[in-house]
């Protein structure tokens, strides 16, 4: 961090300490926010009384576990090669992991995004690719696309298992928890680029929660988290922007055209908080042909969660990672446990490489 941010840091610190006056709990559902904030100390920073939690801002850690089994059920089949981000490879489902199955000879892929997948379906067509389609509304717009594209060109080797989900019903669904008794969010920044901020609006209205989208340096992140203590400072919650410069009001319009040209809203099951309403994505009946889960005969079965693992729990902001009796124990990112371990975004793997001490 150079001299003028690291300045605009402590300045920052500074002015929360004259404000703070009162208990207030804040979340912030951003894995990029959750690794600088662990990365740069911030917490050390905080006046008494103000806290921050990290909430279910990791894409592959909200994946449910009866989700991985169902991927890793495809990976055994014959002639199908599962395509994949690098972070799936390792997270554990019941009984292995896609990192073992390939090692076992199923044939998985790692890729950078869904065009590599559906240039690799074109690649192979005497096999059939699936992608994982694994992401909030930042990357579902890109599996969108793809989807149009193998429709338009045809490509009949193609399938996608939907696994996506949706951030402002999970928003909801923590303001309106009364064990977290949250007083408001840091909303996510790269979700809000696509989003704008009109699908928070319910949240200071029918739950009087504070709500700021920040971008991710140190002194962005603090200053977003001003702006929430003086929203509840004033009485007046609302939904604001401190990220102008990546964050329209309207919020990105052709990427939601896309989405909503493949997609419709269904229910979703969150790792550690269950099924929420409203809070995924589900292929029109015009594309159900590209959907893995029809084309080939999967369903979700129950699932068994890691025996020890609180991955859920952190996610829910019930516990830190370090309260998780696992952590930086039997469970490491060297030996995951649970995907809140492996992810580069998961709060454990972001509290393991840099939440034990202030890195101001």
């Amino acid at each position: 961090m150079n001299n003028l941010p690291r300045e605009r840091v402590l300045a920052a610190a500074a002015a929360l300490r004259s404000l703070v006056d009162q208990p207030l709990k804040f979340m912030e559902v951003c894995g990029t926010h959750t690794v600088s904030i662990y990365r740069s100390g911030l917490r050390a920073l905080f006046p008494e009384g103000l806290s921050l939690i990290s909430g279910p801002g990791c894409p592959v850690c909200v994946t449910a576990q009866e989700e991985i089994d169902s991927l890793l059920r495809l990976s055994e089949m014959k002639d199908i090669i599962i395509a994949t981000y690098g972070d799936m490879l390792r997270v554990p489902g019941s009984s292995t992991s896609l990192s073992e199955a390939r090692a076992h000879g199923a044939s998985v892929r790692v890729v950078l995004s869904a065009a590599d997948a559906l240039r690799l379906a074109r690649e192979t067509p005497n096999r059939t690719v699936v992608f994982a389609g694994v992401g909030f509304e930042t990357t579902a717009p890109a599996t969108a696309a793809v989807i149009l594209q193998a429709s338009r060109e045809n490509v009949r080797n193609f399938a996608v298992l939907n696994l996506h989900k949706t951030v402002p019903a999970v928003l909801e669904t923590l303001g309106a928890d009364p064990e977290l008794s949250l007083d408001g969010f840091l909303l996510p920044g790269h979700v809000s680029t696509i989003l704008g901020l009109n699908p928070y609006l319910r949240l200071p209205e029918k739950y009087g929660l504070a709500c700021v989208v920040a971008g991710f340096e140190p002194d962005q992140i603090m200053a977003g988290i001003t702006l929430l203590v003086l929203q509840k400072k004033r009485g007046i919650p609302a939904v604001q922007s401190a990220y102008p410069e990546a964050v329209r009001t309207a919020g990105n319009l052709q990427a939601k055209r896309l989405l909503e040209a493949v997609f419709e809203e269904t229910d979703s099951t969150w790792r550690g908080l269950g099924l929420i309403p409203r809070s995924g994505l589900r292929f029109k009946a015009a594309f159900s042909d590209y959907d893995a889960r029809v084309r080939l005969g999967i369903s979700d079965l129950p699932a068994r969660e890691p025996a020890g693992c609180r991955c859920g729990d952190v996610l829910a902001g019930r516990i830190s990672p370090f309260g998780c009796p696992l952590f930086a124990k039997s469970c490491t990112p060297e030996n995951p446990v649970g995907p809140c371990m492996v992810s580069s975004e998961g709060s454990c793997s972001a509290a393991y490489r840099y939440g034990r001490g202030d890195r101001l």
